[in-house]
């Protein structure tokens, strides 16, 4: 931490007095009779309670531990103990690690950050070739997902004409799902020999990465039923399946905005309209936080193309292997374990340039 652990704040968003108090409201829910009424709204809050916890429980601990060494110091100089001396140097290095793992958990610090989110990939210019890189970027974060011990599902998903796919929605869940994938939102830039092109030029390709926290039912996005077209299809997957044979998939479209959502994953055609209504208002609650964050307006902007001059991070492979995010010139040469899912190094960079422009701003 920039600040020693007994600290309040670290300069950079760890605030422990307001996660304490706001554990102990979440606690003050659960201690209610009617708390497993509404089970989808409980499942909510404890797992946002389950995030404070992992957050909090840690930072205490430290500031016990800092406590403990600072008197073992004391004791140490007063008896000239070279070896105590030595030992208390080695584990204030070893706390000095876990204040930073807890100095990252507490960047994470906006009202959404610990729910869980509709994570959505759309291929953008460059056709078969960006809906090719669209797939590879699915298999990557389908591979970091499993590092960070996150759960996911694919609740929509439009093949590509000839290879890959124009766009997927998945649902990810786990302690600061939307927090830390917020990070990915924008466009992503892929540089390569192309496996499509008989002459093995080299080619640029495009695709874009959209995040949004899920809300409980209960979010205050009003959305009037006069606004809504609603289209029912059958499902894309597999031949064979039940989604197959029925029109179980739900596509609803705000007419004013023209925002799209829609689930096929659900067997129900009940259960998959409630899941694109909650992606709707999750897409309607980003717009109006646009109006007062410019930064999230410009990774969200609809006027914004996924193409040149709009890209985030760089992927290439030819002629040279790197991978570069363009907001924190983070970057690395093991493009491999990148597209492997090894992409916490980008997510934990830009964590803190995301703070460091926030405290700018006040």
């Amino acid at each position: 931490m920039t600040s020693r652990p007994g600290s309040n704040s670290s300069g950079t968003g760890f605030d422990l007095p307001t996660k304490q108090s706001r554990r102990a409201e979440l606690e003050s829910l659960m201690a209610a009779q009617n708390f497993w009424d509404n089970s989808e709204k409980a499942r909510e809050v404890v797992s946002q309670l389950s995030a404070l916890k992992s957050v909090i429980d840690p930072a205490k601990e430290a500031i016990n531990t800092l406590k403990d060494i600072e008197e073992l110091f004391e004791l140490a100089q007063m008896e000239n103990d070279e070896q105590v001396l030595a030992n208390i140097e080695i584990d204030l290095t070893a706390l000095q690690k876990r204040c930073d793992q807890i100095e990252l958990s507490g960047l994470l610090s906006g009202p959404d950050d610990m729910r869980s989110c509709f994570f959505s990939i759309h291929a953008g210019a460059g056709g078969t070739e960006s809906c090719d890189w669209a797939s590879m970027l699915l298999r990557m974060y389908c591979r970091y997902f499993e590092l960070a011990g996150y759960t996911f599902e694919e609740l929509d998903l439009l093949p590509g004409e000839e290879a890959g796919l124009r766009s997927v929605t998945l649902r990810v869940s786990g302690t600061f799902a939307f927090g830390k994938l917020s990070c990915e939102t924008g466009v992503h830039r892929l540089v390569r020999i192309s496996p499509f092109d008989s002459n093995a030029r080299r080619h640029t390709s495009f695709a874009a990465v959209d995040v949004m926290p899920e809300f409980d039912e209960d979010v205050a996005i009003d959305i009037r039923e006069e606004d809504l077209r609603i289209d029912f299809y059958r499902a894309s997957g597999a031949g064979g399946q039940h989604v197959n044979k029925t029109s179980s998939a739900v596509r609803l479209t705000h007419i004013p905005t023209g925002i799209v959502a829609a689930c096929q994953n659900e067997r129900s055609q009940h259960k998959n309209r409630a899941a694109a209504m909650k992606m709707l208002k999750a897409k309607l609650y980003m717009i109006e936080q646009q109006k007062r964050d410019a930064e999230v307006a410009k990774l969200y902007s609809n006027k914004g193309q996924i193409a040149w001059g709009n890209q985030i991070r760089s992927y290439v492979l030819q002629p040279y292997q790197m991978v570069k995010d363009h907001r924190t010139d983070f970057q690395t040469g093991n493009v491999t374990a990148v597209l492997d899912g090894e992409i916490e190094g980008f997510i934990e960079t830009y964590l803190k340039y995301r703070a460091q422009q926030r405290n700018v701003k006040k």
